[in-house]
């Protein structure tokens, strides 16, 4: 199976976060490059800048999406953000103090149970993981792959491995936890070293090595589809390459 991994395109702000034109355009452009070879199953946060974003290829292909209300932003949000003077909370990733903590030996130490952390214990991290890790163990457990956490690695349930190309759209904030939970990497070491820009193609290879499954990744973030359609690249418009 390859798995892709797909933020939303540009969105407009409250009331809706709709997408903006340009994301749109980032939309149609990356259902050209998904239409190449084509996607089996599409999965999608249940949120508008989501469903804007994966419906141009769900048209080329006549696909439906299916909602995945586990992967709604909102959720991640009061559990993996903290108090912010200006901003009332943030992303724990985009506060120095808390990335400080996350990069201490103290926090590397711990592993899975970086949230145990004296300064980290107190917030909502504990229960975020422990949701996000159920959601993603049976998400993939329906693609036919169970999650064995204790060795970093998936079994392939029944007979038939799954060759599907299956696409789930989603946000930042989201894929944080999402691939720290995939991949059995600590969030604290994947938050502060990884990020996701709008319309970015993250590939995941789930193609088993020996006995078992280990997830091998082809490519984060690309957005090589904004290119080819000569639109704006780089990250969040901000930084240009």
């Amino acid at each position: 199976m390859l798995f892709y991994y797909i933020r939303h395109g540009e969105p407009l702000g409250v009331p809706d976060y709709s997408l903006t034109p340009l994301g749109r355009e980032q939309a149609k452009a990356l259902a050209k490059r998904l239409c190449l070879f084509g996607i089996d199953r599409v999965f999608a946060s249940p949120t508008l800048r989501t469903m804007q974003t994966a419906q141009p290829i769900c048209d080329l292909l006549g696909k439906e999406i299916t909602p995945c209300d586990w992967a709604d932003e909102g959720i991640v949000w009061n559990e993996f953000t903290v108090p912010h003077p200006k901003y009332e909370h943030t992303w724990v990733f985009f506060d120095p103090h808390y990335l400080e903590i996350f990069s201490s030996p103290e926090v590397r130490a711990l592993g899975e149970r970086w949230y145990e952390h004296p300064e980290l214990a107190g917030l909502n991290f504990k229960a975020g993981v422990e949701r996000v890790n159920a959601a993603v163990d049976e998400f993939f457990l329906s693609l036919g792959f169970r999650h064995d956490r204790e060795n970093a690695r998936y079994e392939v349930v029944g007979e038939h491995f799954n060759r599907d190309r299956v696409a789930l759209f989603a946000h930042q904030g989201f894929g944080m936890s999402f691939f720290s939970s995939m991949l059995d990497i600590p969030y604290p070491m994947f938050c502060t070293h990884f990020d996701f820009s709008h319309s970015s193609m993250s590939v995941t290879n789930f193609e088993p090595r020996g006995k078992y499954v280990y997830p091998h990744v082809l490519q984060t973030a690309n957005d090589s589809h904004l290119y080819r359609e000569g639109i704006i690249t780089g990250y969040h418009n901000s930084i240009k390459f």
